[in-house]
Parts: structure tokens; C-alpha cells; sequence
């Protein structure tokens, strides 16, 4: 086993969880990220991923990406980059298949009917939600709510993408249960975590939107970074179809920008002085990240994506569909909770803005099909989400 880095999270020094758990330590002999991992793997919220929305809306075909098969795609370059960090990789495994737990039914589209929905009682934001979901409303032990976390596993899912300096109401609910210094830094492995996420989705999205027939090869190669890798992968396969070869440019990027990561991370650590993760929290900056050169060529592949793929006219349409089922299940929920399943119903209160943010907690553990059924149940007109 690799000697762990000394900036690492150590298991043995984690700050623990909220509820005490006498001989539950003995289930097995993995330490507290470990049994986070398994907790996650274990839970329904990870099991609903398999039918939320990445990028397509009701993907119409079996090889497309859900949020289900992205997570463990992030989880394998989160580990790849943890362990040649000597970061802890059950940690960066664990925050990297639950970072996306939060999101509601068809991704970004759902998220935004919500916030509308709730713009009078504090909004909606998926990250924040995920936190609520594993401290609160997932509960399969009988002593305690939640899935009772580590706290370094739950500051990591906090503050994955940086200190919080405003945080929502959701945020600041579960912080008052189990403080996780949001002003600070987090972990490397969340901050490792968070760059894991996007190499997959800047990398992949390209693979299902080439499958989709939404991109082509000839707009990829408009984008630098892609020409660049595109040109080295037909000098070492020049007699290979081009059609073949598309997965290669994909494992090409990927490589590229995580050796990127970890070059401009490994200076980044030594030029900080950091040697514990008490000194990457006080760092005041991301220690883990592209270098300058990447990061601008990331930005252009983004803005592609976003032009090309994210804001597609079908992309839209779709979208603007989600929209439609959320808005309307909200809507009927908040005039009769009754609709809701019967567990739902029973503990809705009638006072706001805890009503709404209930009604929405249910909306917001849906399945994308889920929602659909339920849709179509309440209203009797489906709502189709792929043109003809």
C-alpha cells in the first residue's frame, strides 16, 4: 500500500460523524471512508441515479449516460488522480458518487422548475440538496436520521467546488445540525472530486453527443484542444476508420487533461507549503486544478458544448417539456399534498415555507420516468419529452 501524502485525509483523523455509533465498527473491516463509500453505493438515492437525466432528457437508447453511469466515471478519474497524489481514494471514490445525488428529474431542466417554483421560499440548489438529502431525509438505520457521514465526507460535498460564503437556506440548515466550516477550503480529495467532474462531462458529453447525432466530427475540430488531440490520434492510427477512432480522441483528452491536473497540482502543493489538510483548508486558494494553458482551452471546449450540444433546439425542446411536468406536479402537490404518496402526505404541514420545500424534497427525489407517470396520472395527458 502507497504511503498516503501527508496533506491526505487521514480515516484514523476524521472528524467523525454526527450520531455515535457504538459497535457499528465492527461491521466489517473498513474504516470511516470506507463504510461512506459503501454507504453511498448501499443507498436509494445512488440506485435513483440510474434514471436521472445527464445530458439527454429520456434518452432515447440503452448507451447513453445517466447521472448513475457519469458518477462512476467520475469516480474513476477522481481515484486515478488520488492515488497518484497519494490522496485518500476511498474518500475522493466516495465524494465523486455522491457529488450529483441532489439533482432532481431531467438534470438542469428540473432544477430550474424547482428554483422557480420556490423562488418565494428560499429557491432550490441541487448541491445544498444533496447534503439535505444524506443528513435528512434518506434514513434506513433505526437510530439516527440520515446516513450519518463522516464530516469530512460531508464538508467535501459542501464545498467541492470552494468555500461558501452565502449559503442557501438548505446549506445553512444542515450546517446548523453539523457545522462544516464553510468559509474554509475543503479536503484535496473533494477538491479533486470537483476537477474529476468536470474532465468526465466536458469528455464524455462529447461521446453521447456525437452518438446522438447532435455534434459532428467536423464542429469538434473547430475547438483547439480537440483538433490538437485529433491529429495525434490519426498520426499513430492513420489506417484506421475514422468512426473507430472517436473513442480514442475522447481517452485522449481525458489523459491529457489529468496529467494537466496533476502536473499543475503537484506544483501547486510544493509552492504552497501545505503539509497537512488542516494547512489546505487554510490555503486560501484550490490547490487542485488546470494550469492556466488547460484551463483556457477548457472554457472554449465549454463554450462549445453549450452552443453546439446543451442549448441544441431539440436540447431546448426537451428541456422546456421537463420544465412543464415539475412545474405542473408542483403545482398540484401545493394544492392538494394529498396527491403525494401517503408518507409524504402525512408529514406535509400546512405553514410555509416548510410546505413548499416539502412538496419539493418529494418532487425532487423523483426519477426522471417517475415523474412522468405521475404526471400523466394526475393530469391524463402524457407529455412526450423526444420529438417525433
Amino acid at each position: 500500500m502507497t504511503t498516503p501524502a501527508t496533506y491526505a485525509a487521514l480515516p484514523e483523523e476524521s472528524r467523525g460523524r454526527l450520531y455515535a455509533e457504538p459497535g457499528g465498527e465492527t461491521r466489517g473491516p473498513r474504516d470511516v471512508f470506507q463504510r461512506d463509500r459503501d454507504r453511498i453505493i448501499h443507498s436509494i438515492s445512488f440506485r435513483r441515479l440510474r434514471h436521472k437525466t445527464q445530458v439527454f432528457v429520456a434518452p432515447d437508447g440503452d448507451h447513453y449516460r445517466v447521472r448513475l453511469t457519469h458518477s462512476l466515471e467520475v469516480a474513476q478519474i477522481g481515484r486515478t488522480i488520488a492515488r497518484a497524489l497519494g490522496l485518500n481514494e476511498d474518500l475522493t471514490e466516495a465524494l465523486c458518487l455522491a457529488h450529483d445525488i441532489g439533482h432532481p428529474p431531467f438534470g438542469h431542466a428540473g432544477e430550474d422548475a424547482l428554483e422557480e417554483a420556490l423562488v418565494e421560499q428560499g429557491g432550490f440548489d441541487h448541491n445544498a440538496h444533496t447534503l439535505r438529502t444524506l443528513m435528512l431525509l434518506e434514513s434506513p438505520y433505526p437510530r439516527f436520521t440520515g446516513l450519518n457521514l463522516s464530516w469530512d465526507m460531508l464538508e467535501g460535498l459542501a464545498k467541492h467546488n470552494g468555500p461558501i460564503d452565502r449559503p442557501s437556506w438548505a446549506m445553512a440548515d444542515v450546517d446548523a445540525l453539523f457545522p462544516l466550516d464553510l468559509h474554509s477550503w475543503p479536503s484535496l480529495e473533494a477538491q479533486v472530486a470537483a476537477i474529476a467532474d468536470d474532465i468526465a462531462y466536458d469528455n464524455h458529453d462529447i461521446d453521447d453527443g456525437l452518438r446522438a447525432g447532435l455534434l459532428t466530427l467536423d464542429q469538434l475540430l473547430e475547438v483547439p484542444l480537440v483538433a490538437g488531440c485529433w491529429a495525434r490520434v490519426k498520426m499513430r492510427h492513420p489506417d484506421v476508420p475514422e468512426g473507430r477512432l472517436l473513442g480514442e480522441l475522447v481517452r485522449d483528452q481525458i489523459g491529457i487533461m489529468v496529467n494537466d491536473v496533476l502536473e499543475t497540482t503537484r506544483s501547486a502543493i510544493r509552492d504552497s507549503g501545505v503539509r497537512s489538510v488542516a494547512d489546505v483548508r487554510a490555503a486560501g486558494r484550490a490547490l487542485v486544478g488546470f494550469s492556466s494553458a488547460m484551463a483556457k482551452e477548457e472554457r472554449t471546449l465549454k463554450r462549445f458544448m453549450y452552443a453546439t450540444l446543451y442549448h441544441h433546439p431539440e436540447q431546448l425542446a426537451a428541456a422546456e417539456r421537463a420544465r412543464t411536468i415539475v412545474s405542473e406536479l408542483f403545482t398540484a402537490y401545493r394544492e392538494d399534498p394529498a396527491r403525494m404518496t401517503a408518507n409524504w402526505t402525512d408529514n406535509c404541514v400546512t405553514e410555509e415555507p416548510q410546505r413548499s420545500r416539502h412538496i419539493a424534497d418529494f418532487i425532487a427525489g423523483m426519477t426522471d420516468r417517475y415523474a412522468q407517470n405521475r404526471h400523466h396520472e394526475l393530469f391524463g395527458r402524457p407529455i412526450a419529452l423526444l420529438a417525433d
